[in-house]
Protein backbone atom coordinates (compact mmCIF):
# COMPACT_ATOMS: atom_id res chain seq x y z
CA UNK A 1 0.00 0.00 0.00
CA UNK A 2 1.36 3.05 -0.89
CA UNK A 3 2.30 6.56 1.37
CA UNK A 4 -0.38 8.42 -0.44
CA UNK A 5 -2.92 5.70 0.53
CA UNK A 6 -2.39 5.87 3.83
CA UNK A 7 -2.59 9.13 4.11
CA UNK A 8 -5.89 9.63 2.33
CA UNK A 9 -7.03 6.89 5.03
CA UNK A 10 -5.56 7.96 7.85
CA UNK A 11 -7.64 10.56 8.79
CA UNK A 12 -10.83 9.44 10.86
CA UNK A 13 -13.44 10.92 8.67
CA UNK A 14 -12.36 9.82 5.32
CA UNK A 15 -12.10 6.71 6.51
CA UNK A 16 -15.65 5.93 8.10
CA UNK A 17 -16.13 7.44 4.60
CA UNK A 18 -14.65 4.75 2.87
CA UNK A 19 -15.99 2.41 5.25
CA UNK A 20 -19.19 3.47 4.30
CA UNK A 21 -18.69 2.93 0.43
CA UNK A 22 -17.12 -0.19 0.75
CA UNK A 23 -19.95 -1.46 2.30
CA UNK A 24 -22.44 -0.56 -0.31
CA UNK A 25 -23.59 -2.66 -2.72
CA UNK A 26 -24.31 0.34 -4.90
CA UNK A 27 -22.36 3.75 -5.56
CA UNK A 28 -23.39 6.47 -3.07
CA UNK A 29 -24.03 10.32 -3.74
CA UNK A 30 -22.36 12.63 -1.69
CA UNK A 31 -25.87 13.45 -0.23
CA UNK A 32 -26.60 9.78 0.72
CA UNK A 33 -22.98 9.57 2.37
CA UNK A 34 -23.72 12.66 4.49
CA UNK A 35 -26.97 11.54 5.98
CA UNK A 36 -25.78 8.15 6.52
CA UNK A 37 -22.90 9.46 8.70
CA UNK A 38 -24.75 12.54 9.90
CA UNK A 39 -21.83 15.41 8.44
CA UNK A 40 -22.83 18.10 6.25
CA UNK A 41 -22.36 17.48 2.16
CA UNK A 42 -19.70 20.17 2.18
CA UNK A 43 -17.88 18.44 4.66
CA UNK A 44 -18.32 14.75 3.03
CA UNK A 45 -17.04 16.09 -0.71
CA UNK A 46 -13.88 17.55 0.02
CA UNK A 47 -13.11 14.19 1.37
CA UNK A 48 -14.21 12.11 -1.77
CA UNK A 49 -12.40 13.91 -3.73
CA UNK A 50 -8.59 13.54 -1.49
CA UNK A 51 -9.58 9.68 -1.94
CA UNK A 52 -10.20 9.97 -5.37
CA UNK A 53 -6.86 11.46 -6.00
CA UNK A 54 -5.02 9.30 -4.27
CA UNK A 55 -7.03 5.94 -6.46
CA UNK A 56 -9.42 4.61 -3.85
CA UNK A 57 -12.39 6.31 -5.69
CA UNK A 58 -14.46 5.91 -8.66
CA UNK A 59 -17.23 8.48 -9.61
CA UNK A 60 -20.04 8.29 -11.80
CA UNK A 61 -21.69 11.29 -12.89
CA UNK A 62 -25.36 11.49 -14.38
CA UNK A 63 -28.82 13.14 -13.66
CA UNK A 64 -29.50 16.29 -11.60
CA UNK A 65 -29.27 17.08 -7.59
CA UNK A 66 -31.01 18.61 -5.77
CA UNK A 67 -29.55 22.22 -6.68
CA UNK A 68 -29.62 20.80 -10.24
CA UNK A 69 -25.66 20.20 -10.73
CA UNK A 70 -24.91 16.70 -12.24
CA UNK A 71 -24.81 14.13 -9.46
CA UNK A 72 -22.10 12.31 -8.75
CA UNK A 73 -21.89 8.90 -7.32
CA UNK A 74 -18.78 7.41 -5.49
CA UNK A 75 -17.90 3.72 -5.38
CA UNK A 76 -14.69 1.86 -4.10
CA UNK A 77 -12.23 1.59 -6.85
CA UNK A 78 -11.73 -1.51 -8.64
CA UNK A 79 -7.86 -0.87 -8.51
CA UNK A 80 -7.75 -0.03 -4.54
CA UNK A 81 -5.77 -2.18 -2.01
CA UNK A 82 -8.33 -4.95 -0.69
CA UNK A 83 -8.67 -4.14 3.34
CA UNK A 84 -10.71 -6.90 3.87
CA UNK A 85 -13.79 -4.31 3.36
CA UNK A 86 -15.60 -6.35 0.34
CA UNK A 87 -19.55 -6.21 0.13
CA UNK A 88 -20.80 -9.58 2.31
CA UNK A 89 -22.12 -11.22 -0.77
CA UNK A 90 -18.59 -11.78 -1.90
CA UNK A 91 -17.64 -14.37 0.45
CA UNK A 92 -20.32 -15.68 0.04
CA UNK A 93 -20.06 -16.56 -3.74
CA UNK A 94 -16.66 -17.33 -3.42
CA UNK A 95 -17.61 -20.21 -0.84
CA UNK A 96 -20.16 -21.17 -3.35
CA UNK A 97 -17.81 -21.41 -6.59
CA UNK A 98 -15.46 -23.74 -4.26
CA UNK A 99 -17.88 -25.61 -3.47
CA UNK A 100 -19.48 -25.94 -6.57
CA UNK A 101 -16.02 -26.26 -7.65
CA UNK A 102 -15.08 -29.51 -5.63
CA UNK A 103 -18.42 -31.02 -6.12
CA UNK A 104 -17.72 -30.77 -9.95
CA UNK A 105 -14.04 -32.97 -9.31
CA UNK A 106 -12.09 -29.54 -10.09
CA UNK A 107 -8.30 -29.85 -9.57
CA UNK A 108 -5.65 -27.78 -8.65
CA UNK A 109 -4.62 -28.18 -12.24
CA UNK A 110 -7.85 -26.70 -12.91
CA UNK A 111 -8.10 -23.75 -10.92
CA UNK A 112 -3.85 -23.14 -12.08
CA UNK A 113 -4.96 -23.17 -15.37
CA UNK A 114 -8.05 -20.91 -14.37
CA UNK A 115 -5.36 -18.47 -12.23
CA UNK A 116 -2.93 -18.48 -15.12
CA UNK A 117 -5.55 -17.07 -17.97
CA UNK A 118 -6.74 -13.94 -15.23
CA UNK A 119 -2.90 -13.48 -14.77
CA UNK A 120 -2.06 -12.84 -17.93
CA UNK A 121 -5.73 -10.13 -18.77
CA UNK A 122 -3.70 -8.39 -15.13
CA UNK A 123 -0.84 -7.78 -16.83
CA UNK A 124 -1.85 -5.98 -19.32
CA UNK A 125 -2.01 -2.24 -18.30
CA UNK A 126 1.33 -3.03 -16.82
CA UNK A 127 3.14 -3.76 -20.32
CA UNK A 128 5.09 -0.55 -19.51
CA UNK A 129 6.39 -0.98 -16.52
CA UNK A 130 9.84 -0.75 -15.68
CA UNK A 131 10.15 -4.57 -14.88
CA UNK A 132 8.34 -7.48 -14.37
CA UNK A 133 9.29 -8.04 -10.64
CA UNK A 134 7.72 -4.26 -10.29
CA UNK A 135 4.55 -4.84 -11.63
CA UNK A 136 3.99 -8.25 -9.89
CA UNK A 137 4.63 -7.04 -6.71
CA UNK A 138 2.38 -3.81 -7.46
CA UNK A 139 -0.56 -6.04 -8.30
CA UNK A 140 -0.12 -8.05 -5.66
CA UNK A 141 -0.28 -5.32 -3.33
CA UNK A 142 -3.58 -4.10 -5.08
CA UNK A 143 -4.89 -7.91 -4.13
CA UNK A 144 -4.19 -7.50 -0.69
CA UNK A 145 -1.15 -9.66 -0.61
CA UNK A 146 1.43 -7.43 1.05
CA UNK A 147 4.02 -8.43 -0.94
CA UNK A 148 7.98 -8.30 0.15
CA UNK A 149 10.73 -8.95 -2.19
CA UNK A 150 14.20 -10.07 -0.93
CA UNK A 151 17.54 -11.49 -3.37
CA UNK A 152 16.87 -15.31 -4.22
CA UNK A 153 19.96 -17.18 -3.20
CA UNK A 154 21.12 -21.10 -4.52
CA UNK A 155 23.41 -23.70 -3.23
CA UNK A 156 27.09 -22.54 -3.62
CA UNK A 157 29.20 -25.07 -5.87
CA UNK A 158 32.05 -25.14 -2.98
CA UNK A 159 32.83 -27.08 -0.29
CA UNK A 160 31.16 -23.96 1.25
CA UNK A 161 27.68 -24.94 2.53
CA UNK A 162 26.43 -20.89 2.53
CA UNK A 163 24.37 -20.37 -0.28
CA UNK A 164 25.27 -17.06 -2.66
CA UNK A 165 22.96 -14.71 -3.85
CA UNK A 166 21.41 -15.54 -7.09
CA UNK A 167 21.32 -12.76 -8.89
CA UNK A 168 18.90 -13.20 -11.68
CA UNK A 169 16.31 -14.07 -9.56
CA UNK A 170 13.94 -12.68 -6.49
CA UNK A 171 11.91 -14.32 -3.92
CA UNK A 172 7.97 -12.70 -3.31
CA UNK A 173 6.47 -13.63 0.23
CA UNK A 174 3.33 -12.97 0.88
CA UNK A 175 2.84 -11.20 3.94
CA UNK A 176 -0.92 -11.38 4.31
CA UNK A 177 -3.03 -13.65 2.26
CA UNK A 178 -6.47 -12.17 1.20
CA UNK A 179 -7.73 -15.87 0.92
CA UNK A 180 -6.49 -17.41 4.21
CA UNK A 181 -9.95 -18.68 5.34
CA UNK A 182 -10.71 -20.46 2.02
CA UNK A 183 -7.09 -21.59 0.78
CA UNK A 184 -7.55 -23.45 4.79
CA UNK A 185 -10.43 -24.76 3.48
CA UNK A 186 -9.60 -25.60 0.12
CA UNK A 187 -5.50 -25.05 -0.37
CA UNK A 188 -5.78 -27.44 -3.45
CA UNK A 189 -7.52 -25.05 -4.96
CA UNK A 190 -7.52 -21.67 -3.88
CA UNK A 191 -3.57 -21.74 -3.55
CA UNK A 192 -3.60 -23.38 -7.25
CA UNK A 193 -5.81 -20.35 -8.27
CA UNK A 194 -2.81 -18.26 -6.76
CA UNK A 195 0.09 -20.35 -8.25
CA UNK A 196 -1.53 -19.48 -11.94
CA UNK A 197 -2.62 -15.94 -11.02
CA UNK A 198 1.20 -15.37 -10.42
CA UNK A 199 2.85 -17.27 -12.96
CA UNK A 200 -0.01 -16.04 -15.53
CA UNK A 201 0.88 -12.66 -14.92
CA UNK A 202 4.43 -13.13 -15.50
CA UNK A 203 4.19 -14.98 -18.53
CA UNK A 204 1.97 -12.12 -19.95
CA UNK A 205 5.22 -9.77 -19.45
CA UNK A 206 7.54 -12.33 -21.18
CA UNK A 207 10.35 -11.21 -19.53
CA UNK A 208 10.64 -13.47 -16.83
CA UNK A 209 9.66 -17.02 -15.28
CA UNK A 210 8.62 -18.18 -11.74
CA UNK A 211 9.50 -20.97 -10.10
CA UNK A 212 9.08 -22.51 -6.81
CA UNK A 213 5.68 -21.34 -5.23
CA UNK A 214 5.61 -22.40 -1.78
CA UNK A 215 2.23 -22.86 -0.98
CA UNK A 216 0.15 -22.71 2.20
CA UNK A 217 1.30 -26.41 2.58
CA UNK A 218 4.57 -26.12 1.67
CA UNK A 219 7.53 -25.72 4.32
CA UNK A 220 8.09 -22.65 3.48
CA UNK A 221 5.01 -21.43 2.63
CA UNK A 222 3.60 -18.45 0.86
CA UNK A 223 6.22 -17.25 -1.64
CA UNK A 224 7.32 -17.31 -5.07
CA UNK A 225 10.63 -17.20 -6.76
CA UNK A 226 10.96 -14.46 -10.02
CA UNK A 227 13.40 -14.98 -12.34
CA UNK A 228 14.43 -13.31 -16.13
CA UNK A 229 14.33 -15.59 -18.78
Amino acid sequence: MNLDVLKALGDNTRYAIYLELARSAHPLATADIAESLGLHANTVRPHLERMRDAGLLAVEVGGRGDVGRPQHRYSVSPDAPSLGLEPPSIPVLARMVLAMARRLGASADDAEAVGFDEGQRRSRPFSTAPSTLEALVSDLDRLGFDPTVSDAERPTDTDDSTPIVDDGAAVVAFANCPFSDLAEQHPELVCGLHRGLVAGFVAGMGDAETRDFCSLTSRTPCQVTVAAR
